[in-house]
C-alpha cells in the first residue's frame, strides 16, 4: 500500500506548505494518539515522549503536536532541542508508548519534520504508519475532559542522555590526551555533544554550537564538511567531529586533508570489535563504496546491501540473527547493541574507543581499506522513460560490468525527486570509472 503522508524518514517539507502546518501536524499528533492507544487496550494514559531540534518552527509544531496527543488522551513528555537518538533512548528509559521528533535532520531551517519511535526506541513499522494515515483521514475527534492528556517538561533530559552516551563505551576507555574538534551544525546536540567529550577527558573544541533557530546546517556540521580538517589543524586537533542538523549522522575528519565518510568509520568499528569477538556480516546500502564490501569479504565478513536509507539497513539487519553493524556512506551508523537507532555521538565513541585501544590515528585505522574513486553522471530523461527495457543502455552495462569483474561495479538508479537517471560506476581506476559511466550514459 503505497503512502499518503509518511517518506521515508517520517513526514518532512517546507514549513507552512501542506503537510508541514500547524492545523495538520495537530490532526498527526491526534491520530497517531488514536491509533497508540488503540494498540495499548488498556485503562492508563498512554505517553509519548517528544524532542525536536533548533529549528525556529520547533515552537509552533511542538505545541500544535502537544495539542494533537493530549485532544487524543495522551500524556506528553516534552524534552526540548535534543538530538533525535535521544530520544530513542528516552523512550526506553521513559517506559512511554512512542517518540516523537521534530526535526528535518540535514535540511536548511525552513524545513522541517515529524519522525515517530516505536516503545523500543526504533522508528514505527509501515504498517503502523499507515494505520496513522488512515486514522488521519478519519478526521478530528477529541475526547471528553476527563480523558485528556497531560504534559510536563523533561527537566533533565539532555543529563540522562548524556549519561547514556558515556555508557555505551568500555568503563574503563578514556578520552584523555585527545584535542578534539567537534562541530555541533548549529543543531540538536549544540549542549550535548561536547559535555560527552569533555567528560569523558578529551580536550574539546567547538563550532557549530550557537544555534539561532534559522542557522542549522548553515554551511556546518556534517553535510558542509569541506573546512573540516582545516579547521581540525588550526585548532591543533587530533580529530574532528561533524554531526547533522538531529546528530544521527556523523562525520570525521583529521588534520591532514582527510574527511572520514561513513564506509570508513563502519570499517574502524568492525575491525576493533573483530579484535574481541567474531563479527557475523555488516549492511550497507546501494551506495556503500565497493571496496568496503571487497575488504570485509576478505576477513570473512558477509556484506548485504540494503536500498538507500537507514530504516532499510534497519530491516536488513532485524532479518539477520546476531548482526549489529550497518551503515550508510552518509554517515548514519548502526552498532545494535550499544543504541537502536543512528547516533552520531554513540558512534563517534566507537570511533574514538578504538584510536585509543589501539593508540593509531584514523589514518592508520583506515590504512588497509582503500575506497574506489566514484564517477557519477546525472542525465535527463524524459517522463515515463523505460530505462530498464533500455536496449542500448542494457548492452553496454553488460560490457562494462564484463571489464569490472572483481574490480569495482555500477549502480544506476532514477532521481526520487528530478526527471534523472543517476549512472554511477566504481572502479579501481578513476579514468576507467570515468569511460564507462560516458559510455553508459551516452546511450540515452
Amino acid at each position: 500500500m503505497s503512502r499518503k503522508y509518511f517518506g521515508t524518514d517520517g513526514v518532512r517539507g517546507r514549513v507552512g506548505e501542506f503537510p508541514i502546518t500547524p492545523d495538520f501536524v495537530m490532526k498527526l499528533g491526534q491520530a497517531a494518539g488514536r491509533v497508540l492507544r488503540r494498540r495499548i487496550q488498556g485503562h492508563r494514559h498512554v505517553r509519548v515522549v517528544i524532542g525536536k531540534d533548533t529549528r525556529v518552527s520547533g515552537y509552533m509544531l511542538e505545541a500544535a503536536l502537544q495539542a494533537g496527543f493530549s485532544s487524543a488522551g495522551v500524556d506528553v513528555v516534552l524534552c526540548g532541542p535534543i538530538p533525535t537518538p535521544a530520544i530513542a533512548y528516552l523512550t526506553r528509559g521513559q517506559r512511554a508508548d512512542a517518540g516523537v521528533v521534530i526535526s528535518a535532520s540535514h535540511n536548511p531551517y525552513h524545513d522541517n519534520g515529524i519522525k515517530f519511535f516505536s516503545e523500543s526506541g526504533m522508528k514505527l513499522p509501515d504498517e503502523v504508519e499507515l494505520e496513522i494515515e488512515r486514522e488521519l483521514d478519519a478526521g478530528f475527534e477529541c475526547v471528553e475532559s476527563n480523558d485528556l492528556g497531560k504534559a510536563w517538561r523533561l527537566e533533565d533530559a539532555a543529563g540522562r542522555y548524556i549519561e547514556f552516551c558515556k555508557s555505551t563505551i568500555d568503563s574503563h576507555v578514556n578520552l584523555k590526551g585527545l584535542r578534539i574538534l567537534v562541530d555541533c551544525a548549529n543543531g540538536a546536540a549544540y549542549h550535548v555533544a561536547p559535555s560527552v567529550y569533555h567528560e569523558l577527558g578529551a580536550d574539546v573544541f567547538t563550532i557549530g554550537d550557537k544555534p539561532d533557530g534559522f542557522n542549522i546546517n548553515d554551511g556546518v556540521g556534517a553535510t558542509h564538511t569541506e573546512n573540516l580538517s582545516r579547521r581540525v589543524f588550526e585548532h591543533g586537533c587530533d580529530v574532528g567531529i561533524a554531526l547533522d542538523g538531529d546528530a544521527d549522522r556523523l562525520i570525521m575528519a583529521d588534520a591532514y586533508g582527510h574527511v572520514y565518510n561513513g564506509d570508513e568509520l563502519l570499517y574502524v568499528m568492525i575491525r576493533d570489535r573483530m579484535l574481541r569477538e567474531p563479527v557475523k556480516g555488516a549492511v550497507g546500502t546501494l551506495m556503500t563504496n565497493y571496496a568496503l564490501e571487497k575488504r570485509l569479504g576478505e576477513l570473512g565478513v558477509e556484506f548485504v546491501r540494503a536500498k538507500v536509507g537507514d530504516r532499510y539497513v534497519m530491516e536488513q539487519l532485524q532479518a539477520r540473527d546476531g548482526w549489529i553493524f550497518g551503515g550508510e556512506t552518509s554517515g548514519h551508523l548502526l552498532v545494535l547493541d550499544c543504541q537502536s537507532t543512528g547516533d552520531g555521538i554513540v558512534s563517534s565513541l566507537q570511533v574514538l574507543s578504538a584510536m585509543k585501544r589501539h593508540g593509531k590515528t584514523l589514518a592508520e585505522l583506515t590504512a588497509d581499506l582503500k575506497l574506489l574513486p566514484q564517477v557519477l553522471i546525472n542525465k535527463r530523461i524524459e517522463k515515463g522513460f523505460d530505462w530498464k527495457a533500455h536496449q542500448p543502455m542494457t548492452e553496454a552495462v553488460a560490457r562494462a560490468e564484463e571489464i569490472l569483474k572483481g574490480r569495482g561495479r555500477i549502480l544506476i538508479r532514477p532521481s526520487g525527486t528530478e526527471p534523472l537517471l543517476r549512472v554511477m560506476v566504481e572502479a579501481d581506476d578513476k579514468s576507467l570509472a570515468q569511460r564507462l559511466a560516458q559510455e553508459i550514459a551516452d546511450t540515452f
